[in-house]
């Protein structure tokens, strides 16, 4: 089993110090990975719906500091000695495909081969129009097709691709990434174009649960394994070499805290609670869980992130026997 965190790239506690010193929290903590999402500019208005969140309002608005993802990456390896770095996730349409293969592979290189491309199309129509990108409509060809590309800059000595989005031929990519067969790309997302996405092309399926409107409660989420296993099996693929992940807000709460009168949210609670959740997703082959920090404050985040440590991982870190 391993467990993530998803670094504050944006918002008030996107700061260097801050965003390094968490990194090598989970680093010393011995935490499997750390991420960072995209964005590049934000508008100021928009009609695009944040599908994440029930008011379809991105949160914190357009005026708030958003790191760039692949150079934060390269700054995390650097920061970091064993702890994988990934995106969660790269809005693939945005840039150039042979770019960002290259800066991919070249923060692999100088991680040691610790990098993950979690992969996704995006949702702000804005963005796409503000950057140039293709065409919002194509975005999902568009991100398949520049998949594609990477994955044969990262495995192939030389390079023809003659896609409906991109073409090229004869051009040698070096160097390659040192994980072997390329750096793992987990596709991001939970629509039917995406679990058709994960199983036909990813290395993982890479989901974020839990927010409206895409809960993914066990239930759910046991269908949408079924639909990538399934997608996988008609591509030819072994659908078992694909990596399950699930992102989700976390907290363990202290021993003596009391608990918000109501409903418990998963993945929020005392410590035998938040095993028994995780237990629940053990069961349907997660793998890789990521957690989001539920409280913008660095003390809480450091405190959450050392319970969890001492008090769940030890009791999850293996999948229960069927």
């Amino acid at each position: 089993m391993h467990f993530g965190f998803a670094l504050p790239g944006r918002g008030p506690l996107a700061k260097s110090d801050i965003v390094l010193k968490l990194a090598q929290a989970a680093d010393k903590l011995r935490y499997s990975s750390v991420f960072v999402t995209d964005h590049v500019v934000l508008p100021a208005s928009t009609r695009s719906v944040y599908p994440y969140h029930p008011s379809g309002q991105f949160p914190g608005g357009a005026n708030q500091d958003y790191l760039e993802p692949l150079t934060t990456l390269s700054h995390l390896a650097a920061a970091t000695k064993k702890v994988r770095i990934g995106t969660s996730i790269l809005v693939i349409p945005y840039r150039n495909p042979l770019v960002v293969a290259k800066m991919l592979a070249t923060i692999d290189v100088f991680s040691g081969g610790r990098v993950i491309l979690g992969a996704g199309v995006g949702w702000l129509e804005e963005e796409f129009v503000a950057l140039g990108a293709p065409p919002f409509r194509e975005r999902g060809r568009v991100t398949e097709e520049y998949l594609r590309l990477m994955r044969e800059c990262w495995t192939r000595e030389q390079i023809r691709f003659d896609g409906k989005h991109y073409r090229v031929s004869d051009i040698v990519f070096l160097p390659k990434p040192v994980q072997k067969g390329g750096i793992p790309i987990w596709i991001g997302g939970h629509t039917d174009a995406a679990v058709k996405r994960a199983g036909e092309l990813g290395d993982g399926w890479h989901p974020i649960g839990l927010r409206a409107p895409a809960r993914l409660h066990p239930a759910e989420y046991a269908d949408k394994v079924k639909q990538v296993h399934a997608w996988a099996q008609r591509a030819g693929r072994d659908s078992k070499a694909i990596t399950l992940t699930f992102r989700v807000p976390m907290e363990v709460w202290p021993k003596r805290a009391k608990g918000p009168a109501g409903d418990r949210p998963l993945f929020q609670g005392a410590a035998d609670q938040v095993i028994a959740d995780i237990r629940q997703y053990q069961a349907l082959g997660v793998t890789h869980f990521i957690f989001d920090f539920t409280v913008p404050d660095l003390k809480h985040i450091l405190a959450n992130m050392e319970r969890f440590a001492e008090e769940v991982r030890p009791k999850v870190a293996r999948a229960p026997r069927s």
